[in-house]
């Protein structure tokens, strides 16, 4: 609890990170309390039919459209694309509560309500995306998520909450307002960040915009262990989907507790996330968070095999319970990891795949749900579902594991990074993503390592040994252990301007010139620095000497 309770101050102290929950906070309770009220007005108009139509088309456009949301996120200022979503969506649901109060067509308010569903799509990637840039160390990060996805867990009981409250004394409309109001609010937090602003790579634009949006799926189709940890997480929201249906079936046919039972298993479901959210800001303090998120997955499977086998009321409340503890270890998992795996230029994308497939699987678990509880009965509909889910955890758990090897680094390189000034203005996000990129080298006494005249394609950092800087033959300096070199030639795009040979046997951390480049000139304060360091060594007294010891 103290661990948790740290985690959370390390949020609240964070004067972004605050606004950017807070804003969280406003936009998802007036997202559940909307859903409500969409529903009961479609319910008012149309019956069974309409609640199910409505849901169904305000999900498909936006899963498909969540890689080219994701696209806005990675293109454009994120906390601009997280405004104009809020000012977008509250402009559509005020029209939408127009509508209602003048009651036009319902097909109006339908349109409306699938813009609204679209309109919001870009948020939770762009969201997701800016997280890691306002956060100042890997602790912040995951508490953050955690954060998250507790506040998400609370709204689900907050906002049909107040839906409710206000269907009981006013009508549908309110409600629509009271969305629309509390999207404004949201708005106002996003407005108050003070967000640096990284520069999206030339090559962004360069292509296709259906191909810029593919670069999210191949993002993650060409990293097998985070291919494997975005499938695991898909095939837990497809079992999600026929989670909702068996609920349904297990609260009315099975224990007899009526439509009523319905509430009170979502509700077991709900207490369980809130608990979970609360303890996965332990994890913090967890540098490997593949464990979280298996153990996670298997909170999903394991329960829905003992509730296939022990179907009685006190059974449900508990196992959903776990249920919902293990869903919010594994999204606070799964997001901290991808937020560390995946270069920051793309992130945005990444997780719009990742909401589509979301969307998608929900939809897909919720239609296989009524063929298996045909097939097997709901008992057994449980139990296969489960042991889907724990056959597949214990075929990946391996692979998953790996992820944590490419995102969390080695102490001491992130260290020697951070020592190096035009590294040093980084967020701790962005540290961990290069320290995970470095190569090391062992240069033997005599060997060059970069020779003048050549092409630029790395820059070094030196461990331990010392190393000889000469051109045209004649010695100009030397550099020791925390001294660096190569950056002339990769910022200004030139020769290597020196040539550097090891003095004496010499450990190096080599970074590429993509990752170099993407990192310095991506990130305002890091790019304003590495010209300080390069224009001071260029033109300032001593320049000469200087200026080639850079190479």
């Amino acid at each position: 609890m103290a661990e948790s309770g740290a985690a959370f101050r390390d949020v609240v102290r964070n004067d972004n990170l605050r606004r950017l929950e807070l804003a969280w906070t406003a936009s998802i309770v007036g997202h559940w309390a909307y859903l409500i009220a969409v529903s009961v007005y479609a319910y008012g108009v149309g019956g069974n039919s309409a609640v199910g139509l409505i849901f169904f088309l305000r999900m498909i456009p936006a899963a498909l459209l969540a890689p080219f949301a994701g696209l806005l996120a990675d293109r454009y200022r994120r906390d601009l694309v997280l405004l104009a979503s809020l000012l977008t969506r509250a402009v559509l649901i005020a029209a939408a509560a127009v509508c209602v109060v003048l009651d036009t067509s319902p097909a109006i308010v339908y349109a409306l309500a699938i813009a609204a569903a679209i309109a919001t799509t870009p948020f939770r990637p762009a969201q997701a995306a800016l997280t890691p840039t306002l956060t100042r160390s890997p602790r912040e990060l995951t508490a953050a998520n955690a954060v998250s996805s507790t506040v998400e867990s609370l709204a689900a009981f907050v906002g049909p909450a107040l839906a409710g409250l206000l269907l009981a004394v006013a009508s549908t409309a309110t409600v629509f307002f009271l969305n629309v109001g509390l999207v404004l609010v949201a708005a106002v937090f996003i407005f108050l960040l003070d967000v640096v602003h990284p520069k999206r790579a030339p090559e962004a634009h360069a292509s296709t915009i259906a191909s810029e949006a593919l670069a999210g799926f191949r993002t993650i189709g060409g990293e097998p262990s985070l291919r494997v940890l975005v499938g695991l997480f898909t095939a837990q929201t497809l079992v999600a989907g026929g989670l909702a249906v068996y609920t349904v079936v297990l609260a009315i046919d099975t224990l007899g507790l009526g439509n009523a039972g319905v509430g009170y298993l979502e509700s077991a479901l709900g207490v369980g996330a809130i608990v979970g959210g609360v303890f996965a800001l332990s994890l913090t303090g967890v540098r490997r968070l593949s464990p979280a998120f298996v153990f996670g997955i298997l909170l999903w499977g394991v329960p829905l095999v003992l509730l296939g086998l022990w179907p009685t009321v006190v059974a449900a409340l508990l196992l959903l319970g776990l249920v919902g503890f293990g869903n919010s270890l594994l999204d606070v998992a799964m997001f901290t990891l991808v937020q560390r795996a995946v270069p920051d230029h793309i992130l945005a994308r990444a997780f719009g795949v990742i909401q589509m497939l979301w969307l998608g699987a929900v939809g897909i678990g919720a239609v296989i749900a009524p063929l298996l509880i045909t097939w097997l009965g709901l008992e057994g509909a449980l139990i296969a579902t489960g042991v889907f889910l724990v056959v597949l955890v214990v075929i990946s758990a391996t692979k998953v594991s790996r992820i944590d090897a490419a995102a969390v680094p080695h102490t001491d390189e992130l260290r020697i990074l951070s020592t190096v000034p035009i590294f040093a203005p980084l967020p701790g996000t962005s540290l961990e993503h290069l320290a995970g990129r470095l190569v090391p080298l062992r240069i033997d006494t005599g060997d060059v390592v970069v020779r003048q005249g050549d092409a630029g394609d790395r820059f070094y950092i030196i461990a331990e040994g010392e190393v000889d800087v000469t051109e045209d033959g004649k010695p100009i300096s030397e550099l020791a252990a925390g001294g660096y070199f190569g950056e002339i030639a990769l910022i200004r795009d030139v020769p290597r301007t020196a040539t550097v040979t090891a003095r004496t046997p010499v450990v190096l951390y080599a970074l590429d010139r993509d990752d170099f480049l993407a990192a310095v000139t991506g990130h305002p304060v890091s790019a304003a620095a590495a010209e300080d360091v390069v224009s001071a060594r260029l033109t300032g007294p001593g320049a000469t000497k200087v200026s080639r010891t850079l190479a």
